[in-house]
């Protein structure tokens, strides 16, 4: 089984970076999972994913999420809503790509005023790729980021078991 955490931030090392692999890694612990989630940084992809043919890198990112079993999407939040580099490298999916993956949905934010975006903006796209999202979005508050663990605890034991049911209702491949 894998996890994959695509990274939205165009700024590499970024707050919503370790927030995002903390998130999968909590998950992936919670569900079973021994192996570390992989990362697709689309800070490290920014310059290629432009390019009027699709690079190598941009290829294999691509087929990576396409081939997850769970993935976690991660922004900040740019305009209430997420990046639009994460808009432009989730576009180059063709519809349905994510029918193999339970997608959980994050959004840093500095506002708590833009805690729908991850139910508003980022939630709807994942379904229009075929995601499974059967949990809420995890908003998490930029002053947040210091105490993580007192938000993820509750967070995984909230989605943890939607996760785990949506895994083993799957049609089998």
């Amino acid at each position: 089984m894998s996890i994959v955490t695509v990274l939205g931030n165009p700024r590499p090392g970024s707050r919503t970076h370790g927030a995002a692999n903390s998130a999968a890694e909590a998950v992936a612990r919670r569900i079973g999972v021994r192996e570390a989630p992989e990362v697709v940084d689309l800070a490290v992809l920014a310059p290629l994913l432009f390019a009027p043919e699709t690079a190598p890198e941009v290829r294999a990112a691509l087929e990576l999420v396409a081939g997850a079993d769970v993935l976690v999407v991660a922004s900040p939040t740019y305009k209430a809503t997420y990046t639009g580099l994460l808009k432009a490298f989730l576009d180059r999916l063709p519809g349905g790509a994510l029918a193999s993956a339970v997608a959980l949905p994050l959004l840093v934010m500095g506002d708590a005023k833009h805690s729908l975006a991850v139910e508003v903006h980022l939630r709807p796209l994942l379904v229009e790729l075929g995601a499974v999202v059967p949990t809420p979005g995890l908003a998490l508050l930029e002053s947040q980021l210091a105490d993580l663990d007192a938000v993820l605890g509750p967070w995984v034991d909230r989605v943890a078991p939607q996760v785990a049911a949506a895994l083993g209702q799957r049609a089998p491949a």
